[in-house]
């Protein structure tokens, strides 16, 4: 298996900014150590990964912190990992 091409979408590119800007370190150390796990597998690794549910079927999360989950999709045929959001929780949205 290749290694993943990761595609941050704007909504999730503003979140992340937001995270960085905070300069909670450990979020960013979490968030770097994720987004580095995705490129070799975005089903296992720290965060919990987990695939949702209802609405967001299809989409996976993982734990950045008690309140804020990295969503992403994950297209195989196109080795691609797609980030949609990182602030918040995806029932919060």
């Amino acid at each position: 298996m290749g290694k993943y091409t990761i595609r941050v979408e704007k909504s999730a590119q503003k979140d992340l900014q937001k995270i960085y800007i905070s300069g909670n370190k450990s979020d960013i150390t979490k968030i770097e150590t994720i987004f580095k796990q995705l490129e070799v597998n975005p089903y296992e690794g720290i965060g919990l990964p987990e695939p949702l549910k209802h609405e967001l079927k299809g989409y996976w999360s993982r734990r950045i912190n008690k309140k804020d989950r990295l969503v992403y999709r994950v297209l195989e045929n196109e080795i691609l990992v797609i980030v949609i959001s990182a602030l918040g929780h995806y029932s919060d949205k």
